[in-house]
Protein backbone atom coordinates (compact mmCIF):
# COMPACT_ATOMS: atom_id res chain seq x y z
CA UNK A 1 0.00 0.00 0.00
CA UNK A 2 1.43 3.23 -1.18
CA UNK A 3 2.39 5.99 2.42
CA UNK A 4 -0.78 7.55 2.83
CA UNK A 5 -1.05 11.02 3.62
CA UNK A 6 -2.69 12.31 6.69
CA UNK A 7 -6.01 14.40 6.11
CA UNK A 8 -8.30 13.79 8.60
CA UNK A 9 -8.62 14.03 12.70
CA UNK A 10 -11.45 12.89 14.61
CA UNK A 11 -10.58 14.94 17.86
CA UNK A 12 -11.81 14.21 21.50
CA UNK A 13 -15.22 12.32 20.25
CA UNK A 14 -15.71 9.97 23.75
CA UNK A 15 -13.76 12.19 26.11
CA UNK A 16 -15.97 15.01 26.79
CA UNK A 17 -18.43 12.32 28.34
CA UNK A 18 -15.42 11.43 30.99
CA UNK A 19 -14.40 13.60 34.16
CA UNK A 20 -10.90 14.15 32.59
CA UNK A 21 -11.99 14.65 29.52
CA UNK A 22 -12.94 18.74 28.86
CA UNK A 23 -11.93 20.52 25.22
CA UNK A 24 -8.27 20.27 26.57
CA UNK A 25 -8.13 16.80 25.64
CA UNK A 26 -6.67 17.14 22.62
CA UNK A 27 -5.21 13.88 21.67
CA UNK A 28 -7.17 12.31 19.36
CA UNK A 29 -9.67 9.64 19.94
CA UNK A 30 -9.41 8.26 16.48
CA UNK A 31 -6.44 9.63 14.39
CA UNK A 32 -6.46 8.16 10.63
CA UNK A 33 -4.44 8.60 7.74
CA UNK A 34 -6.18 8.34 4.73
CA UNK A 35 -5.38 8.85 1.06
CA UNK A 36 -8.20 9.69 -1.37
CA UNK A 37 -8.00 8.36 -5.03
CA UNK A 38 -9.66 11.76 -6.42
CA UNK A 39 -10.54 9.52 -9.91
CA UNK A 40 -12.75 6.97 -7.97
CA UNK A 41 -16.08 8.10 -7.53
CA UNK A 42 -17.96 7.76 -4.31
CA UNK A 43 -21.03 5.87 -5.64
CA UNK A 44 -23.05 3.60 -3.71
CA UNK A 45 -26.07 1.24 -4.94
CA UNK A 46 -28.82 0.60 -2.47
CA UNK A 47 -30.60 -2.09 -1.65
CA UNK A 48 -32.79 -2.55 -4.14
CA UNK A 49 -36.89 -2.96 -2.38
CA UNK A 50 -38.05 -6.31 -2.05
CA UNK A 51 -41.34 -7.86 -1.22
CA UNK A 52 -41.37 -7.78 2.78
CA UNK A 53 -43.64 -5.43 4.75
CA UNK A 54 -43.16 -1.82 5.42
CA UNK A 55 -42.70 -2.39 8.81
CA UNK A 56 -39.70 -4.80 7.87
CA UNK A 57 -38.00 -2.22 6.15
CA UNK A 58 -38.78 0.81 7.95
CA UNK A 59 -34.82 1.05 9.07
CA UNK A 60 -32.61 0.40 6.59
CA UNK A 61 -30.35 -2.29 6.58
CA UNK A 62 -27.66 0.04 4.92
CA UNK A 63 -27.43 2.44 7.76
CA UNK A 64 -26.94 -0.38 10.61
CA UNK A 65 -23.57 -1.38 11.51
CA UNK A 66 -22.55 -4.33 8.98
CA UNK A 67 -26.15 -4.39 7.92
CA UNK A 68 -27.37 -5.04 11.28
CA UNK A 69 -25.13 -8.35 11.38
CA UNK A 70 -28.37 -10.41 9.86
CA UNK A 71 -28.76 -12.59 7.47
CA UNK A 72 -28.80 -11.61 4.09
CA UNK A 73 -32.04 -10.94 1.87
CA UNK A 74 -31.98 -12.43 -1.89
CA UNK A 75 -32.23 -8.63 -2.99
CA UNK A 76 -29.02 -7.55 -0.61
CA UNK A 77 -27.25 -10.50 -1.99
CA UNK A 78 -28.05 -9.19 -5.85
CA UNK A 79 -27.16 -5.56 -4.81
CA UNK A 80 -23.80 -7.52 -3.59
CA UNK A 81 -23.32 -9.28 -5.91
CA UNK A 82 -23.82 -6.04 -8.57
CA UNK A 83 -21.18 -3.51 -6.27
CA UNK A 84 -18.33 -6.29 -6.04
CA UNK A 85 -18.47 -6.19 -9.70
CA UNK A 86 -18.15 -2.57 -10.44
CA UNK A 87 -15.62 -2.39 -7.26
CA UNK A 88 -13.92 -5.10 -9.37
CA UNK A 89 -13.60 -2.84 -12.50
CA UNK A 90 -12.88 0.44 -10.67
CA UNK A 91 -10.08 -0.19 -8.09
CA UNK A 92 -6.92 -2.66 -8.64
CA UNK A 93 -7.80 -5.04 -6.06
CA UNK A 94 -10.36 -5.46 -3.49
CA UNK A 95 -8.73 -4.17 -0.48
CA UNK A 96 -7.52 -0.82 -2.27
CA UNK A 97 -11.44 -0.55 -2.78
CA UNK A 98 -12.28 -1.16 1.14
CA UNK A 99 -9.45 1.34 2.35
CA UNK A 100 -11.41 3.53 -0.51
CA UNK A 101 -14.56 3.58 1.30
CA UNK A 102 -13.28 3.03 4.90
CA UNK A 103 -11.98 6.72 4.14
CA UNK A 104 -14.86 8.59 2.91
CA UNK A 105 -16.58 6.79 6.21
CA UNK A 106 -14.07 9.18 8.35
CA UNK A 107 -14.50 11.92 6.46
CA UNK A 108 -18.66 11.97 6.82
CA UNK A 109 -18.28 11.01 10.16
CA UNK A 110 -16.33 14.49 11.16
CA UNK A 111 -18.89 15.97 9.08
CA UNK A 112 -21.48 14.20 11.37
CA UNK A 113 -23.05 12.68 8.52
CA UNK A 114 -23.34 9.09 10.64
CA UNK A 115 -25.71 7.76 8.53
CA UNK A 116 -23.95 8.15 5.36
CA UNK A 117 -20.45 7.16 7.61
CA UNK A 118 -22.17 3.95 8.48
CA UNK A 119 -22.84 3.49 4.99
CA UNK A 120 -19.57 3.64 3.39
CA UNK A 121 -18.13 1.90 6.91
CA UNK A 122 -20.35 -0.98 5.48
CA UNK A 123 -19.18 -1.28 2.14
CA UNK A 124 -15.69 -1.40 3.46
CA UNK A 125 -16.63 -4.60 5.16
CA UNK A 126 -18.10 -6.25 2.29
CA UNK A 127 -15.26 -5.89 0.25
CA UNK A 128 -12.27 -6.41 2.90
CA UNK A 129 -13.36 -8.03 6.53
CA UNK A 130 -10.40 -7.51 7.87
CA UNK A 131 -9.96 -3.84 7.25
CA UNK A 132 -10.10 -3.12 11.17
CA UNK A 133 -11.05 0.84 10.40
CA UNK A 134 -15.10 -0.23 9.41
CA UNK A 135 -15.06 -1.90 12.70
CA UNK A 136 -13.30 1.21 14.49
CA UNK A 137 -15.42 3.45 12.76
CA UNK A 138 -18.41 2.35 13.36
CA UNK A 139 -17.59 1.63 16.87
CA UNK A 140 -17.47 5.28 17.20
CA UNK A 141 -20.89 6.19 15.54
CA UNK A 142 -22.06 3.63 17.91
CA UNK A 143 -20.43 5.50 20.91
CA UNK A 144 -21.93 8.79 19.28
CA UNK A 145 -25.60 7.59 19.18
CA UNK A 146 -25.29 6.55 23.06
CA UNK A 147 -25.29 2.58 22.02
CA UNK A 148 -22.18 2.33 24.57
CA UNK A 149 -22.43 -1.82 24.47
CA UNK A 150 -22.80 -1.61 20.77
CA UNK A 151 -19.82 0.51 20.50
CA UNK A 152 -17.57 -1.83 22.76
CA UNK A 153 -18.68 -4.82 20.62
CA UNK A 154 -17.85 -2.99 17.57
CA UNK A 155 -14.38 -1.75 18.39
CA UNK A 156 -13.31 -5.45 19.66
CA UNK A 157 -14.35 -6.62 16.72
CA UNK A 158 -11.53 -4.41 15.05
CA UNK A 159 -9.03 -5.63 17.51
CA UNK A 160 -9.69 -9.31 16.80
CA UNK A 161 -8.42 -8.06 13.18
CA UNK A 162 -5.62 -5.94 14.14
CA UNK A 163 -4.51 -7.00 17.74
CA UNK A 164 -1.38 -4.55 18.44
CA UNK A 165 -3.18 -1.55 17.08
CA UNK A 166 -2.36 0.50 20.17
CA UNK A 167 -4.41 3.79 19.51
CA UNK A 168 -7.64 1.40 19.09
CA UNK A 169 -6.83 -0.40 22.52
CA UNK A 170 -6.77 2.97 24.12
CA UNK A 171 -10.08 4.31 22.18
CA UNK A 172 -11.95 1.10 23.37
CA UNK A 173 -10.20 1.42 26.74
CA UNK A 174 -11.57 4.96 27.17
CA UNK A 175 -14.85 3.93 26.18
CA UNK A 176 -15.56 0.72 28.82
CA UNK A 177 -13.82 3.73 31.25
CA UNK A 178 -17.31 5.65 30.05
CA UNK A 179 -19.15 2.66 30.92
CA UNK A 180 -17.55 2.05 34.20
CA UNK A 181 -18.36 5.48 35.36
CA UNK A 182 -22.00 4.66 34.66
CA UNK A 183 -22.43 1.35 36.52
CA UNK A 184 -19.29 0.99 38.43
CA UNK A 185 -18.39 -2.40 37.07
CA UNK A 186 -15.27 -3.12 38.12
CA UNK A 187 -14.37 -5.82 35.89
CA UNK A 188 -14.91 -3.62 33.14
CA UNK A 189 -12.36 -1.07 34.62
CA UNK A 190 -10.17 -4.21 35.05
CA UNK A 191 -10.50 -4.53 31.65
CA UNK A 192 -9.79 -1.44 30.38
CA UNK A 193 -6.47 -1.23 32.19
CA UNK A 194 -5.50 -3.83 31.12
CA UNK A 195 -6.23 -2.96 27.60
CA UNK A 196 -4.42 0.45 28.51
CA UNK A 197 -1.06 -1.46 29.82
CA UNK A 198 -1.12 -3.60 26.67
CA UNK A 199 -1.32 -0.30 24.04
CA UNK A 200 1.56 0.39 26.21
CA UNK A 201 3.67 -1.92 24.80
CA UNK A 202 3.29 -1.33 21.50
CA UNK A 203 3.54 3.00 22.18
CA UNK A 204 4.98 4.54 24.71
CA UNK A 205 4.12 8.26 23.30
CA UNK A 206 0.41 8.09 23.21
CA UNK A 207 -0.16 11.13 25.95
CA UNK A 208 -3.86 9.95 26.15
CA UNK A 209 -3.03 6.13 27.24
CA UNK A 210 -1.43 7.45 30.41
CA UNK A 211 -4.56 10.25 31.15
CA UNK A 212 -6.33 7.26 30.88
CA UNK A 213 -4.75 5.53 32.68
CA UNK A 214 -4.36 8.49 35.41
CA UNK A 215 -7.51 8.40 35.66
CA UNK A 216 -8.41 4.79 36.49
CA UNK A 217 -5.81 4.79 39.24
CA UNK A 218 -7.72 8.10 40.46
CA UNK A 219 -11.14 6.04 40.49
CA UNK A 220 -9.57 3.89 42.83
CA UNK A 221 -8.42 6.25 45.18
CA UNK A 222 -4.72 5.80 44.24
CA UNK A 223 -3.59 9.05 43.80
CA UNK A 224 0.19 8.64 43.92
CA UNK A 225 0.36 6.56 40.69
CA UNK A 226 -2.17 9.11 39.15
CA UNK A 227 0.02 12.02 39.15
CA UNK A 228 2.34 9.78 37.53
CA UNK A 229 0.55 9.09 34.59
CA UNK A 230 -0.65 12.76 34.39
CA UNK A 231 3.22 13.93 33.98
CA UNK A 232 3.84 11.07 31.83
CA UNK A 233 1.17 12.65 29.52
CA UNK A 234 2.27 15.95 30.35
CA UNK A 235 5.82 15.46 28.92
CA UNK A 236 4.70 13.69 25.78
CA UNK A 237 2.14 16.63 25.12
CA UNK A 238 0.91 19.30 27.81
CA UNK A 239 -2.61 19.57 26.09
CA UNK A 240 -3.41 16.65 26.84
CA UNK A 241 -3.63 16.91 30.70
CA UNK A 242 -7.80 18.30 31.62
CA UNK A 243 -6.87 20.90 33.49
CA UNK A 244 -10.63 20.44 35.38
CA UNK A 245 -9.54 16.54 36.47
CA UNK A 246 -6.71 18.09 37.73
CA UNK A 247 -7.74 20.47 40.21
CA UNK A 248 -10.56 17.32 41.10
CA UNK A 249 -6.57 15.65 41.56
CA UNK A 250 -5.59 18.36 43.67
CA UNK A 251 -8.25 17.86 46.06
CA UNK A 252 -7.53 14.46 46.74
CA UNK A 253 -3.83 15.20 46.98
CA UNK A 254 -1.56 17.51 46.13
CA UNK A 255 1.03 17.32 42.75
CA UNK A 256 4.50 15.40 44.25
CA UNK A 257 6.06 16.91 41.57
CA UNK A 258 4.83 20.82 42.68
CA UNK A 259 4.21 21.22 39.26
CA UNK A 260 0.14 21.94 39.58
CA UNK A 261 -0.69 23.85 42.10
Amino acid sequence: MNKRAKIIRVFGLLMCCLPFGAAAQSGQLVSSARKIDADKKDTAVEVPRDNRSVAEVAVNPMVLPLFGEKGKTPAHIEWEIRFLNECDQSFANRSEASQFFSSRGWEYLTEGQLDTATHRFNLAWVLNEKNVDTYWGLGVIAYQKGKIPESIHLMKRGLDVADTNAVLMTDLATVQLKLYKENQDKMLLEEAVGLLNRALKYDTTNPNTYMRLSWASFSQGQYEPAWEYVHKARTLELSSVDLAYIQELLAKSPDPKGFFR
